[in-house]
């Protein structure tokens, strides 16, 4: 059980560290904003932030299921998985980690490109297109929300054998700063800005610290379980 309770802590901090990426984080604030000129109120922006929220959540599950479910349920691979997880973590933790330090970069592009077609479409359903919006940019990976994900959730999920309730706390964990610009959007956006650049402080150290203890981790993963 504690070992769980570990694996649920770290899957609610890789979808918070996920949420307040700047690629991720930037989406989030003009998706919300942009439903919001639609809505015209506190109430309804807020209630499009839970819906946008749901979609991403819901994403982000359903991507996780597919995958862990998938790898698990064949017999061959889910033995080689239970007798070499943790010896591939350890180098994975490795290359995550420098890739929240920026040592390894990759150009994945701003993610999916979204037509205006699409976005008017969405406008247009209010509160359901915010959903629609939210499960959409969440497919839209940025390298460290895709090394987060496939490289930190995924072989987290399959280490406990669970395709649901992990990908479940990393969705709530995508969602927490998410609610919390619907929540400043829907009362006043004069303060989106400041709360924007803090939350940019914030991440820039708690990216490079995540980074360095994954490194740490790996290395010692791989003394443990390679050398």
């Amino acid at each position: 059980m504690e070992f769980l309770t570990a694996g649920i802590l770290s899957a609610l901090w890789f979808g918070i560290l996920t949420s307040i990426s700047p690629c991720p984080m930037a989406t989030n604030i003009a998706a919300i904003s942009f439903i919001g000129k639609k809505v015209g109120n506190t109430k309804a922006v807020i209630v499009a932030g839970l819906f946008y929220t749901f979609g991403r959540m819901f994403a982000y599950l359903a991507v996780s299921v597919v995958i862990v479910y998938s790898l698990l349920s064949i017999p061959e691979l889910a033995r080689f998985l239970q007798k070499y997880l943790n010896i591939i973590l350890g180098p994975l933790l490795i290359i995550v980690g420098l890739f929240l330090l920026e040592i390894i970069k990759m150009n994945f592009g701003r993610g999916m490109s979204f037509s205006q077609k699409f976005q008017d479409s969405a406008q247009k359903k209010g509160i359901w297109g915010a959903a629609m919006l939210g499960f959409f940019f969440a497919l839209s990976f940025c390298p460290v929300s895709a090394g987060l994900f496939f490289g930190s959730l995924i072989p987290l999920s399959l280490k406990y054998e669970t395709s649901v309730l992990l990908p479940l706390i990393y969705g709530i964990g995508t969602a927490l700063p998410v609610l919390a610009f619907a929540l400043v959007i829907g009362i006043s956006a004069n303060y989106v800005g400041k709360i924007y650049n803090k939350l940019a402080k914030f991440e820039y150290w708690a990216r490079r610290i995540t980074g360095v203890i994954f490194i740490l981790v790996g290395f010692y993963m791989s003394y443990e379980y390679i050398l």
